[in-house]
């Protein structure tokens, strides 16, 4: 009987050897066991910290690739009305003069000074109860120039990099030092009236200026230190001469010169026949 049940058992795993699913069926999970046991031991690899990691962590200095992160930052900043926090009563009285502005705009950018109309190369900023405020610097910079102009008043002037300076005249009183490093928003003196902006009370003369030339304030008020840039790359795009331009002048000369040239061999032509027709005359009279 136990002979029996043996010799069927046997032919019961003669005969699931010979199916041809079991083959495979094995090796698909001897793999999957593997692959199990793989990504288990990545896993645990990656929850234990190493002492190395730490010590990395903890003796961490800055590099010079932080300083540039922090320039960049620093391009971000937006300009600001030199008014700080009181935007709402400021205005602006005399505005920047530009040729491409309305016939309005420009009037109000003309200033009379002894007799004679000059014209603006930033703005005047007031309040309208002609009280004096507290100036403040645009963007943060460093305090290159500081001076007492006798018609301009107190000036201060601040360099931001990338040739980048704004300009703060007719100031009262003035609270920063040459070579001092201010934040944006810090008062850095108070609003005071000068001579040439006398019809103005008391005020604040400001300029922007990018690689030393004049851009109207207005214009870039809230807006990036990176948009002076790409204004000035379009400006010396179109202040860029044009070859076209140079040839065709070039061939108008060639033409006005070959033209004068001809003119001037008519002329002689035109003498010669006159001297001819002279002669052929006291020719005739003398027959």
């Amino acid at each position: 009987m136990k002979e029996e049940n043996k010799g069927s058992s046997k032919n019961n795993w003669r005969r699931i050897f010979r199916k041809k699913w079991f083959f495979p069926a094995v090796y698909l999970t001897v793999a999957a066991l593997l692959l199990a046991v793989v990504v288990w031991y990545q896993n645990l690899d990656n929850q234990i910290p190493s002492g190395d990691d730490q010590d990395l962590a903890g003796d961490y200095s800055p590099t010079p690739h932080d300083e540039d992160a922090e320039a960049v930052m620093d391009q971000q900043e937006v300009v600001l009305m030199p008014v700080g926090d009181d935007e709402e009563q400021a205005e602006i009285v005399t505005k920047f003069f530009d040729y491409n502005s309305d016939q309005e705009d420009r009037e109000n950018a003309l200033i009379l000074y002894n007799n004679r109309y000059y014209q603006s190369t930033g703005i005047d900023i007031k309040f309208a109860d002609d009280a004096a405020f507290d100036v403040v610097a645009s963007l943060s910079g460093t305090v290159t120039d500081l001076k007492e102009d006798p018609l301009l008043g107190n000036v201060v002037v601040l360099s931001h990099g990338n040739d980048v300076t704004t300009h703060y005249a007719s100031l009262g009183e003035v609270n920063v030092e040459l070579e001092d490093e201010v934040k944006q928003g810090d008062v850095i003196g108070t609003a005071g009236q000068n001579l040439f902006g006398k019809d103005n009370g008391t005020h604040v003369h400001f300029e922007l200026r990018k690689e030393g030339k004049e851009v109207n304030p207005e214009s870039f008020f809230n807006q990036p230190v990176s948009k002076l840039d790409s204004e000035s790359e379009e400006a010396a795009e179109n202040d860029a001469p044009d070859n076209d331009g140079e040839e065709n002048g070039e061939q108008t000369e060639e033409t006005d010169e070959e033209e004068s040239d001809a003119n001037v061999e008519e002329s002689e032509n035109d003498e010669s026949n006159d001297d001819d027709d002279d002669s052929t005359d006291e020719e005739d009279s003398n027959e």
